[in-house]
């Protein structure tokens, strides 16, 4: 049987180190996090502050659309959080 050949292989090169890129995070939309939170924690205090008053506040004639409200205030944080960067 024929003795195989040996196969020289190339020496390693290590691929060249890749450069760190700066993330620059001043792009200009500071308020988007505090206004985003903002909304989340004021329709979450608003369906709170029915369920605990017993529908007496924060609007009393609205009555148990006062959970469309709060949810309305979250749901414009989420809005809001869609131009987060």
């Amino acid at each position: 049987m024929p003795k195989s050949r040996i196969r020289k292989k190339d020496d390693f090169t290590p691929p060249p180190a890749k450069q760190a890129t700066s993330i620059s995070l001043n792009s200009g939309r500071r308020w988007v996090a505090p206004l985003m939170l903002a909304m989340f924690l004021i329709g979450l205090a608003w369906i709170v502050m029915f369920y605990v008053t017993t529908g007496d506040m924060p609007v009393e004639s609205l009555g148990n659309w006062n959970i469309v409200v709060g949810f309305g205030f979250i749901a414009a944080g989420f809005v809001v959080s869609t131009q987060w960067k």
